[in-house]
């Protein structure tokens, strides 16, 4: 009995339809070396840039994400942000809290304001309520999101809403 020397192709199968990267040819007898991980089986990654690290679950892992600025097709460009998330009851997608001041010129004061953006979290990253969430701008992937999460710093010490009482 004689085995092939095929790389193992491992890949998380969670959907009806299969999953696979876009940028991997599954069949290839001779995978392209640059898209080999530590593991020896073939993954795409790559580096988002912008002094953001890619992170090793990223690389190691085997989700496929075509949304991930790290494994899939989408681009970081335009604004990065910094919130702490408040919701995650949507699948790979999370609620973040951006709070800021307003000055009244008038009362020569500033009233507290907030914001809420649907950001897309990656796989790669594990959250929960209240993590502080670094994220960037990219093309629409859905009808409200624009953002893309690039980092999450685990549990912040401030509370996720900070000023819900006056």
């Amino acid at each position: 009995m004689v085995k092939a020397k095929t790389k193992e192709i491992v890949v998380d199968q969670e959907e009806r339809a299969f999953q696979q990267q876009e940028r991997i040819f599954i069949a290839a007898k001779n995978p392209v070396k640059k898209f080999i991980n530590k593991q020896g089986r073939p993954r795409y990654w790559k580096n988002v840039g912008l002094g953001f690290k890619t992170p090793k679950t990223a690389i190691e892992g085997t989700y496929v994400d075509k949304k991930c600025p790290f494994t899939g097709n989408v681009s970081i460009r335009g604004r990065i942000l910094r919130g702490i998330i408040i919701s995650g009851k949507m699948k790979r997608t999370v609620i973040v809290r951006r709070n800021y001041l307003h000055y009244i010129r008038k009362y020569q004061r500033f009233e507290k304001r907030h914001k809420n953006f649907p950001v897309h979290i990656s796989p790669a990253f594990q959250y929960s309520i209240g993590d502080e969430v670094i994220f960037g701008q990219n093309r629409p992937i859905s009808k409200t999101v624009r953002f893309n999460a690039l980092q999450v710093n685990r549990k912040s010490r401030k509370a996720a809403k900070t000023f819900s009482k006056f």
